[in-house]
């Protein structure tokens, strides 16, 4: 046995708003679409989309690292997503955290390396 790859699975309700969401706010871009399942690529990372979620509240492992989290807040908010957790520097850590709900009810971590 030979691993392949590594996906990590999100529900979509609305598998375009889905898609549309996570690629105007972190670029990524879809290699599979369709209504049921869908991936988007980052290089190597897959992130999943299985359809047949009801868009209510879904605590997740993801993070996103970004360069900018002020910047990153307001696409999530200009893209329909909301700030859970308004983004704040983690004592005797080297990060900004924030936490994010995507147009699907996922929450997803967003980080900034400050180290």
């Amino acid at each position: 046995m030979k691993l392949q790859k590594i996906k990590y699975l999100l529900l979509a309700q609305d598998m375009q708003r889905a898609l549309k969401f996570y690629n105007a706010v972190f670029g990524l871009t879809a290699s599979v679409e369709s209504d049921f399942w869908s991936e988007m690529n980052f290089g190597d990372s897959i992130v999943a989309l299985h359809g047949g979620g009801d868009g209510s509240r879904n605590s997740t492992d993801l993070s996103f690292q970004v360069d900018n989290i002020v910047a990153a807040c307001k696409l999530v908010r200009d893209n329909g997503g909301r700030i859970v957790t308004e983004p704040d520097k983690r004592p005797e850590e080297p990060i900004v955290l924030g936490t994010f709900a995507d147009t699907e009810g996922n929450e997803v971590m967003l980080t900034q390396w400050v180290g």
